[in-house]
């Protein structure tokens, strides 16, 4: 690719992202693209969780399972090209949540069968493969509609309601499937699990026809790099991959980069895949044996509210005080919120409001530090491939997420509840030590550019 053909790239996603006519404003469709971005990952990664453990299955087997089934996420950069060769990004994103309402309702049909772990692993890799290639339609998307300024602002509130579509999932649907369960007086989990799924199904199939009618067309002059028709072939899609991988490692300190996006989160990882089985356990196992339908309606209720009012101020301070100023300490404080599990491990309360309070924290400290860290995210990525180098760094985040993941059940087996957080929060550390020799400044030079 040419320096000309570069430049013709970039301004063509200005010309985009500032002659979009919006008939319906991005405060719309914004929040409905990120919740229906973060329910699906909600439901390999969380809603499963409390799933399997209902079929009585172990923490090593959650773990495991449920991390592999996240490299969609990690591997989603190899095929991100296609999206930006084939189709746009609007269509992609239709298709996508079609695929995953169906997806759904075969997982949900999954739950009355009596051997339904290969068939429900099966729906859900599915769901997480069209889920990943949904989040690189929409995080191009994203790009494309809205100009840097923008993106900035709107940061917060996208990182919000993907946690509150996390919540939803972990919360009123994960209670719903507890409620429905025991209604009949004999706990009947699959019709639980059947209905909350069913629900999902629905969703998807609503807001994919939605989005059908309300996301915006892109006006923007043709690009001589992205061939249409039967200009597109193999060749040309592996060279274009080339190219979007040697532009991503040819910047300033990428190794330095790389390292964080990669471990930052490590101590998050551990502990959250492991929160909803520890509320669950039993007290002989070292949890606090809260029913299911009790799990739902803590990680349901006051926690969207201070997810929402993290997310909102760390888009705030980052568009005010610059990602510089503002990075470490909502790190610190985002790593901060993990020794609280240890407590409740450690000192086994009985009053749920303790459980309602360190929630509550880890979810403002989880939105405030991933508005940060998002934004830094979007720093990395160059105009002429947008969707692809952010498919790039997220896909980098998530392989950071299913390492510490997939061993998380064998470490509770190992460690114990109480041992287990204080290593999480360990691992956090090293993360935030990066922070210092990151090229941050560079970083927003790129962004206001």
């Amino acid at each position: 690719m040419t320096i000309e053909s570069e430049t013709k790239n970039g301004e063509a996603a200005a010309y985009a992202s500032e002659h979009t006519s919006y008939k319906i404003p991005p405060a719309v469709f914004i929040p409905t693209l990120y919740f229906m971005e973060g329910l699906p990952y909600t439901i390999v990664n969380m809603m499963a969780v409390v799933f399997y453990k209902n079929l009585g299955a172990s923490n090593e087997f959650i773990g495991a399972v449920t991390s592999v089934l996240s490299f969609a996420w990690t591997l989603k950069f190899i095929w991100a090209p296609l999206i930006d060769i084939y189709g746009t990004r609007r269509g992609w994103i239709v298709v996508a949540q079609l695929v995953l309402s169906a997806m759904c309702a075969l997982l949900a049909g999954s739950a009355f069968l009596p051997d339904n772990v290969s068939l429900s692993v099966g729906a859900l890799a599915l769901i997480a493969l069209a889920s990943a290639t949904q989040d690189v339609a929409i995080d191009g998307y994203y790009m494309d509609v809205l100009n840097k300024q923008q993106q900035a602002v709107y940061v917060g509130v996208r990182n919000a309601i993907y946690k509150i579509a996390v919540l939803v999932g972990q919360g009123p649907l994960v209670m719903l499937a507890g409620f429905i369960a025991v209604s009949s007086g004999k706990i009947n989990y699959s019709s639980g699990w059947a209905t909350s799924f069913f629900v999902c199904c629905a969703l998807f199939f609503s807001f994919g026809i939605l989005h059908l009618f309300i996301l915006p067309k892109i006006e923007s002059p043709e690009t001589p790099e992205k061939p249409t028709g039967e200009k597109v072939h193999l060749v040309q899609g592996l060279k274009r991959f080339g190219s979007v991988v040697k532009t991503f490692v040819d910047q300033d300190r990428i190794a330095v980069i790389c390292l964080y996006i990669f471990i930052f989160r490590f101590g998050d990882a551990l502990m959250l895949k492991m929160t909803m089985p520890f509320l669950l356990d039993g007290k002989s196992n070292g949890g606090l044996a809260i029913s299911t339908q009790d799990v739902g309606l803590i990680y349901g209720t006051v926690g969207p509210i201070f997810l929402l009012l993290g997310g909102l101020l760390g888009g705030y301070l980052v568009a005010k005080f610059g990602l510089k100023k503002v990075l470490m300490p909502t790190a610190l404080i985002q790593s901060g919120a993990i020794p609280l599990y240890w407590a409740l491990a450690y000192f086994k309360p009985q009053d749920h409001a303790w459980i309602y309070a360190a929630n509550s924290f880890e979810q403002f400290s989880y939105g405030l530090g991933t508005a940060a860290y998002t934004v830094f995210l979007l720093s990395v990525v160059k105009p002429e491939y947008k969707a692809a180098h952010y498919a790039i760094a997220t896909a980098i985040m998530a392989l950071g997420l299913i390492v510490p993941g997939y061993i998380s059940g064998y470490m509770t087996t190992w460690l114990g509840y109480p041992n287990f957080f204080l290593v999480s929060f360990l691992t956090s550390i090293p993360g935030i030590i990066t922070i210092f020799f990151l090229p941050i400044k560079s970083s927003e030079e790129k962004m206001a550019a």
